[in-house]
Order: structure tokens, then C-alpha cells, then sequence
């Protein structure tokens, strides 16, 4: 296990220097808390994420630079949105186009089919 310098928090609320544990893998950094009466054996371990340990300005970056990627990524989606209804409306309108010339035609047909069984009724 390997160790560096930390601070050490007693009952009062005040901190001095202790040594400051880190886990097999040294990747979470862990703080001894005690009593001033209290050995070491009886004393709470606190571990915190690597990440709980950033600085303000640095979480205030990754949270602008998270909103930055969601933000591009919402553009990419609402184009490809965009383009899809674009294609799906000229869709539409082909099939709108294609419909009213086959109902001129048959429009056009009955016309005349009225015309031949008017003439044979005559």
C-alpha cells in the first residue's frame, strides 16, 4: 500500500498532517479520520473518486465542455431530423403528383364509358 502526505481531521473540526492512504491499485485516494484520543485502529477511512477530487474550475470546464458535446450532438441530430422530413415531404408530394394524374385518367375514363352507355342507350 502505498502512502503520501494528507491532512488529518480530529473531533474538534481542526486538521493537521497524517498520512494519507491510497487503495492496492493507488487510483482512490483515502483520508484516516480520528479522535485525538483514538488510535489508529479504531479510526473511519474515507475514500473519494478520483474525480471528487478535481478543482472547481476544472469541473466547471468538463461540465461546459459535456454541454458543448450535447449541444453539437443536437445539431447533428435535428439536421439528420431536417433531412429526413425533407425527403419524406418530396415523398409526399411525388405520390400527391402521381395520384392526381391517375385520377385525371380515370376521371377521363369514366367520361367516356358515361359517353358509350349514353350512346347504346339511345
Amino acid at each position: 500500500m502505498r502512502r503520501s502526505q494528507g491532512k488529518k481531521f480530529d473531533g474538534s473540526g481542526s486538521c493537521s498532517y497524517d498520512q494519507q492512504a491510497f487503495a492496492a491499485t493507488g487510483d482512490i485516494p483515502a483520508y484516516q479520520l480520528r479522535s485525538p484520543n483514538s488510535g489508529l485502529s479504531h479510526s473511519i477511512v474515507m475514500a473519494a473518486s478520483p474525480g471528487s477530487m478535481q478543482s472547481p474550475s476544472h469541473h466547471t470546464e468538463n461540465i461546459t465542455r459535456k454541454r458543448e458535446v450535447r449541444l453539437m450532438k443536437n445539431r447533428e441530430a435535428a439536421r439528420e431530423c431536417r433531412r429526413k422530413k425533407k425527403e419524406y415531404v418530396k415523398c409526399l408530394e411525388n405520390r400527391v403528383a402521381v395520384l392526381e394524374n391517375q385520377n385525371k385518367t380515370l376521371i377521363e375514363e369514366l367520361k367516356a364509358l358515361k359517353d358509350i352507355y349514353c350512346h347504346k342507350a339511345e
